[in-house]
């Protein structure tokens, strides 16, 4: 346990949370991409569990080395002190984009516009523009609630000022 967290810069008990959300987080896309590109040929249920299974562990094993070579180029980019907490940025940053791209649709729909009322040369670029306000603000919520609030508050100030937008 020790060896775990000297290697994840953990100081605190609670902070270990975060190497085992990376690990579900690393076998949820595992699981996710392997039954996407899951055949349907086989005839017998036990090889399908099979494959998903497999194809699972090797994909999260590639998310992980991938990570592992991203790390130490962002953690002196983003001049990160522990590695946890790239783990944590991370997750923020997985939940941030997938809830807004999820939250723009019923917005959409509340306001009446879907993909069938208009050409998609328009709703995409507007369902855009709606994403991008909801990413705003929910990255720096989430980035409250994960503890690295400080990191996301400079990350959307200079985000923004790419816009021209100045806080």
């Amino acid at each position: 346990m020790q060896t775990l967290k000297d290697n994840w810069d953990i100081t605190r008990n609670w902070q270990l949370i975060f190497p085992i959300l990376g690990i579900i987080g690393l076998l949820a896309c595992g699981y996710f991409v392997a039954s996407r590109i899951m055949p349907s040929t086989f005839e017998d249920v036990i090889y399908e569990y099979l494959f998903i299974y497999g194809i699972t562990l090797v994909l999260a094993y590639a998310f992980y080395r991938l990570c592992m070579w991203v790390f130490p180029k962002l953690i002196k980019k983003w001049n990160i002190k522990n590695r946890w907490e790239m783990i944590a940025i991370f997750i923020v940053f997985a939940i941030t984009g997938s809830a807004s791209a999820r939250l723009s649709a019923p917005l959409l729909d509340l306001i009446g516009i879907d993909r069938e009322s208009m050409s998609g040369w328009f709703f995409w670029p507007l369902r855009l523009i709606i994403i991008f306000p909801i990413y705003q603000v929910l990255l720096v919520v989430m980035g409250w609630i994960f503890g690295q609030f400080k990191f996301f508050w400079a990350f959307e100030k200079k985000m923004l000022a790419r816009f021209g937008v100045k806080l």
